[in-house]
């Protein structure tokens, strides 16, 4: 399988919402918790939105959508560089193992890197052990810990 990694395009969006849907029912945003769809529009608007410092990456393989990046880059107060936060990363189940998040990932360096990022950083539920099995083999765990209040 040769996969392919790109900036989304405005006609991949009905590929790319199942893509989306996916990757909130892998973190439990269904049914009552499912995300409002004003939020998956703004979301999507902002791909295209030259004002926004949020990007979106596709993989895709025999014309099929297979997964799914979403990253921003952003001001740090430690480094004059931006920063590169990868928000999203997904595939889809029958794509796991088959090198499309390991490209995935790659392509965000490669983005972060034309823009000037020396770090590329993002964060995992503790329990999703298949995908920590593969960011062990490109990235280094951080050691931070994750705090949060919703307001």
């Amino acid at each position: 399988m040769t996969v392919t990694v790109r900036s989304v395009a405005r006609t991949d969006q009905a590929a790319w919402l199942p893509l989306w849907h996916g990757y909130n029912a892998f973190y439990g945003r269904v049914g009552a918790t499912a995300l409002p769809a004003e939020v998956t529009a703004m979301t999507w608007s902002r791909f295209f939105d030259a004002y926004e410092p949020m990007h979106a990456l596709v993989a895709e393989a025999d014309g099929q959508l297979l997964g799914l990046a979403h990253y921003l880059l952003h001001r740090s107060t430690i480094r004059i560089e931006p920063s590169c936060y990868m928000q999203d990363l997904f595939t889809v189940p029958a794509a796991r193992g088959r090198g499309v998040g390991r490209a995935l990932i790659e392509a965000v360096y490669a983005r972060a890197r034309e823009a000037g990022c020396p770090r590329v950083y993002w964060q995992t539920h503790e329990s999703n052990a298949t995908a920590m099995a593969l960011y062990d083999k490109l990235a280094e765990r951080s050691g931070f810990v994750v705090y949060r209040r919703d307001l």
